[in-house]
């Protein structure tokens, strides 16, 4: 039986996981309110539909920070992809790649940078730093990607600390014996042998920060976590590139906005100075649909693209995106959209 949408994804995802690691990658922060209403929130959005206009050739083409990617459907930073799938970060990319949209490489990749370059050697990506309390350690990371291509670096904001994952604690999942960080040791220990090393987040850093992180790179800053209409115009004060709206898929703190309905107040905040993102909550076409018309520029998946690499590695993340890509194709037909921005006024 055919695969049809990102659901069933889902499903054949857990049947081939162990219990812990499914656990670890739907895990969530204390209830898990936010993670539902990620996806509940979508829901609530009703589209406006405009008819008698050519939908003949309809274009899902866009940029982001002035690349050009097939359809505003991109990839999240989520951790260890090692752990769905043996080649891990690598097909991940491979199959970015293949689709032609933006691939936001982890911190805690499974995958050396370098790995993950080689095998997609043409792909799009951003690199996802957690901020660390060596800074020297976070110049040496950001060199790296520089050099190796990477085209923005993207700095979660939200995990001055990890959030109370229940599910985690209950498994007793202690990542530090599954896995290695290739990229968190210095280039001494990287040419020798492998240690497991813990990384260790930065709780201090703030927005005085960032005129560090310019200071040492080209690179555009896009900052990943932010919710509020304050961030956002601090965002803009510091002259950062762009923002992702996210919570962090309800895996931080519990009960803050779905990302989407955080979304329009973001997108005022910041006047269009910057460019806006989405990430959270996204299942369907339709809902990207939502999120663009709403000012996203475009919108990051996650855990769907987790559940198609435990399925089927490379293949299967391939599958997701052009499940997702047409049926945002077909929602763009049937509101009247031929390209965007959009005029469907939600």
């Amino acid at each position: 039986m055919p695969l049809v949408c990102l659901k069933d994804f889902e499903a054949h995802a857990r049947e081939r996981l162990s219990k812990s690691s499914w656990d670890f990658f739907e895990g969530v922060a204390d209830e898990g309110i936010t993670k539902d209403d990620n996806i509940a929130a979508f829901k609530k959005i009703r589209l406006r539909p405009r008819f008698l206009r050519d939908v003949s050739e309809v274009d899902t083409r866009t940029t982001v920070q002035g690349e050009e990617i097939s359809a505003p459907i991109c990839i999240s930073p989520t951790a260890f992809h090692g752990i769905a799938w043996p080649d891990g970060e690598m097909s991940t990319a491979r199959a970015a790649q293949a689709v032609g949209i933006c691939y936001v490489t982890s911190t805690f990749s499974s995958c050396t940078l370098e790995d993950i370059v080689a095998s997609a050697p043409k792909g799009l990506r951003w690199f996802q730093l957690y901020v660390q309390s060596d800074w020297q350690l976070n110049k040496q990371l950001i060199q790296r990607v520089e050099s190796l291509g990477f085209k923005a670096l993207v700095i979660t904001v939200d995990a001055p600390i990890i959030g109370k994952r229940r599910e985690d604690i209950r498994n007793q999942f202690n990542l530090k014996k599954r896995l290695l960080l290739p990229d968190l040791r210095s280039p001494t220990e990287r040419n020798s042998t492998p240690c497991i090393q813990s990384s260790s987040i930065n709780a201090s850093l703030c927005w005085n920060n960032l005129s560090w992180f310019q200071s040492i790179t080209q690179l555009p800053i896009i900052l990943k976590g932010i919710l509020t209409k304050e961030d956002a115009e601090l965002a803009v004060k510091h002259n950062v590139h762009g923002i992702i709206v996210s919570n962090h898929g309800g895996r931080q703190l519990d009960e803050v906005p779905a990302s989407i309905d955080a979304l329009s107040e973001v997108v005022a905040a910041v006047k269009g100075k910057i460019e806006v993102y989405l990430d959270g909550g996204v299942r369907t076409g339709t809902d990207v649909l939502k999120a663009l018309a709403l000012g996203a520029k475009c919108i990051f998946l996650g855990r769907p693209i987790l559940w198609g690499l435990a399925y089927k590695g490379e293949d299967g993340v391939e599958e997701v995106l052009n499940i997702l890509k047409n049926e945002f194709h077909a929602s763009m037909s049937l509101t009247g959209m031929f390209f965007f921005p959009p005029d469907l006024g939600l």
